[in-house]
């Protein structure tokens, strides 16, 4: 607590000076001129300190800055990208001006200007208003293989980059929500990142850990469904990576079975399994099994209706089994039943 407030008294004690002196300087100014702006600086630095002024080209939403040139006496109006921002007269000297860069402001496709207006004229300076951070969600497909077309979905995919490890990724087509890619060579248990002006995106699953993302991984065999026969379908409607999830219908524990006998899957190099479940049911609760090893299942409760993902370590599903045979998701609730959206299963470093 006494460091946040030591910062802030900081912070205000700094720019207080600055106020004053530049206020000080401008005493004497009593002819009218035309804006001029010299430079744009943030306030702070990325700890929340006094920044050292240094000039930028490049800023963020809900961020304060420090304009500096001359000529400011008269301030009418200031705008990012034609957006207009409001200002505080106090925080205004002929040669400085403290303003917020406006959470709506636009940045895409824009004019890349700061503009002010005074009673003596206009000035404008470059200035890059940039978009949120991208946010990455899913890739698909999980298992992809040298040459193969991925897909990343997430949003704010504003100008991106992507790597696959250390690896530049060729991009193929770029969507504010959407982009695909070439999958690079030797990218097997690596991830997958986005990289914008406003930062890095990395995806939740690696490539090569996938055991269902829209279809089964080439070592599962086949899919059982629910004991009771009730069969399955693919949901497009609900699901969270890719473009389908598994929707199964259960009874009171029943289970639904994921066999995987044709090659059992080894887990050399993974920390455990990684899953998204979604239950029907607001206090849902459901038992995952490895190998049949039921007095070791994992027990899982529900306390909402949307999307929960898991990161299962092997030492909760008893212990690192060395390969996995099967993996079965059984109800135990015993609530009357319920119906259960399995997504994005696979394992994680």
């Amino acid at each position: 607590m006494k460091k946040s407030i030591f910062k802030l008294l900081s912070w205000m004690l700094v720019f207080g000076v600055l106020i004053q002196n530049v206020a000080c300087s401008s005493d004497d100014s009593s002819v009218a001129v035309a804006p001029v702006i010299d430079k744009v600086s943030a306030a702070v630095d990325a700890d929340g300190n006094p920044s050292q002024l240094e000039p930028t080209n490049v800023g963020f939403a809900n961020n304060v800055y420090v304009i500096q040139g001359k000529g400011f006496t008269g301030l009418k109006k200031i705008y990012f990208n034609d957006f207009e921002a409001a200002f505080n007269p106090n925080l205004v000297t002929d040669t400085t001006i403290f303003v917020t860069v406006p959470l709506a402001t636009p940045y895409q496709d824009q004019s890349n200007k700061l503009r002010i207006e005074t009673e003596n004229g206009s000035a404008e300076y470059d200035f890059t208003i940039a978009p949120p951070a991208p946010q990455v969600g899913s890739i698909n497909p999980v298992n992809a293989q040298t040459g193969d077309t991925v897909t990343i979905y997430g949003s704010y995919f504003i100008n991106p980059e992507v790597t696959v490890g250390d690896t530049p990724a060729t991009i193929l087509s770029v969507a504010f929500d959407k982009i695909t890619f070439t999958l690079p060579p030797n990218s097997q248990f690596k991830q997958v990142t986005v990289t914008t002006l406003s930062g890095d995106g990395t995806a939740p699953q690696v490539i090569g850990t996938g055991i269902y993302d829209d279809a089964p991984a080439s070592f599962v065999e086949n899919w059982l469904g629910p004991w009771d026969g009730s069969g399955f379908t693919a949901s497009t409607a609900e699901k969270i990576q890719g473009e389908s999830s598994i929707e199964a219908n259960y009874g009171g524990y029943v289970g639904f079975k994921f066999p995987l006998f044709a090659a059992p899957a080894s887990t050399a190099g993974f920390a455990g399994l990684r899953v998204s479940l979604k239950s029907t049911q607001e206090t849902g609760k459901f038992k995952i099994v490895v190998n049949g090893n039921y007095g070791a299942g994992k027990e899982i409760s529900f306390n909402n209706l949307g999307w929960t993902t898991f990161n299962i370590p092997w030492s909760e599903i008893g212990g690192n089994p060395g390969t996995i045979n099967e993996i079965v998701f059984q109800e135990f609730n015993n609530g009357g039943g319920d119906k259960l959206y399995i997504d994005d299963l696979g394992f994680y470093q």
